[in-house]
């Protein structure tokens, strides 16, 4: 389909911008007639500032003292609740659909979710921390702490996955998943930030892992790069589409290693234990202290009386 060849390079761009705007109709509508998002940039800033605080002295001023810690930690949670709540507040009108300017209601349920997250920060500082250890306990080529904090990507994409759980806990739209997304951009982990996760949670390698939005992940729990917490069907309404927020992904018992490549597909308990071979497919639970190989997960009675 040619255009009239007038304008810049011959080619007619006001008709061109007509529909593309023509296009946008079944896209989300704009409240108020004006589009206020929350900024990518600035919540992705905010996580960093967040993980200082988390990790302090690692990320953001590497010069602390113990002296001027709580001065830091103290400025640093301040600024980033500020822009935080900004952050909050455009994603909330934008999801009901109102007027960023006129709506109260947006501004105080940011500030109400806000607070409630502050609070959980030295409980997500606390389970980040389990997870360092986890990664050094359960990796012989981690030479200190130090390292997994600075350079492992399971560490990095949990973290960041901890921060947005603590948010879609408080019903925060869009922020969670702006967060989760940038560690999955930057490291190939996908955990949505619905997944429950318990504490010594660690993902050794980690690229290609996915754990869906229903999982719940136990304590002491250990997955190697390609596993995938997946759900099994997605179950249609009347008009055939996906029913949204029922649970649908696997939960995973305490103390449970998940070998590289494994799928385990499907609202299924893995017991307490358990040991789930590399490239091994699961439909089905298993009873606690299993040991699953390939051949193993092939044998329908392999999970006989573990699924739910």
């Amino acid at each position: 389909m040619s255009e009239h060849k007038n304008g810049s390079g011959g080619v007619d761009l006001r008709s061109i911008v007509e529909r593309l705007v023509e296009g946008t109709d079944g896209l989300a509508g704009i409240p108020g007639g004006q589009a206020v998002l929350p900024s990518r940039e600035a919540v992705i800033e905010i996580v960093e500032a967040l993980r200082s605080v988390i990790f302090p002295g690692y990320f953001g001023t590497a010069d602390l003292r113990k002296e001027s810690l709580h001065f830091y930690i103290g400025a640093t949670l301040e600024k980033a609740s500020r822009s935080l709540e900004e952050q909050v507040r455009r994603a909330v009108a934008f999801s009901e659909r109102h007027d960023y300017h006129g709506c109260g209601h947006c501004a105080a349920a940011a500030r109400d979710a806000v607070a409630a997250f502050l609070v959980q920060v030295p409980e997500i500082r606390r389970l980040c921390a389990s997870d360092v250890e986890a990664a050094y306990e359960g990796d012989p080529a981690l030479k200190s702490r130090d390292e997994a904090i600075f350079a492992y990507p399971g560490v990095f994409a949990v973290t960041n996955q901890r921060m947005a759980h603590a948010l879609h806990l408080q019903g925060v739209p869009l922020i969670p998943r702006i967060i989760t997304e940038y560690a999955h951009t930057l490291t190939g982990i996908d955990i949505h930030p619905g997944a429950s996760i318990g504490e010594k949670f660690f993902i050794d390698h980690g690229t290609g892992v996915v754990v869906g939005e229903t999982s719940r992940i136990g304590a002491r729990v250990r997955l190697y790069q390609g596993v995938t917490l997946g759900a099994k069907s997605f179950p249609l309404d009347e008009h055939g589409k996906p029913i949204k927020g029922i649970d649908r992904h696997p939960i995973v018992e305490d103390d449970v290693v998940i070998y590289a490549g494994a799928t385990i597909l499907g609202r299924n308990v893995i017991g307490q234990g358990s040991s789930i071979g590399g490239n091994v497919w699961l439909t089905t639970g298993v009873p606690p202290n299993s040991r699953v190989t390939q051949a193993e997960s092939r044998d329908p009675k392999v999970s006989q009386g573990g699924g739910i």
